[in-house]
């Protein structure tokens, strides 16, 4: 350990970690330029050629160019992806609420309907109808 002073072995890890965050980085930009549906199928070829024969550079010049857009898709899919969540919790409640209860409007329809049919009489309506709303 003698050969391999403390200080290289924080500048080899420095190094190490800024090419993960690079390999990171990459990732991000390649799936990046696949997800955008206004980038042409030229322009996709163009970046990722780009990107995989100067790498460094590639990567560097398509966060500088377009960076925000990058941001913007990431927040637009972390948004969709919430409102799909909302929505399956809102069926997967409604249907499960629904099916253990009925409503108030829902029961006092299915009475009205049973009175017309003469299956329960004018009091017994009432009477239902009371404790329903009550």
């Amino acid at each position: 350990m003698d050969d391999y002073p403390l200080l290289n072995v924080f500048w080899t890890m420095l190094w190490f970690f800024l090419w993960i965050m690079w390999l990171f980085l990459l990732f991000k930009v390649i799936t990046d330029v696949f997800r955008d549906h206004e980038l042409s199928g030229w322009g996709k070829a163009g970046w990722l050629i780009f990107c995989i024969l100067l790498p460094y550079l590639g990567v560097l010049v398509y966060v500088i160019a377009r960076g925000k857009g990058m941001g913007l898709r990431d927040a637009k899919q972390a948004k969709d992806a919430e409102a799909r969540f909302q929505e399956y919790i809102r069926q997967t409640a409604g249907t499960q609420a629904a099916a253990a209860a009925p409503s108030a409007g829902d029961e006092l329809a299915r009475l009205a309907e049973l009175k017309e049919k003469g299956a329960i009489s004018e009091e017994e309506f009432q009477q239902a109808k009371a404790k329903v709303l009550a």
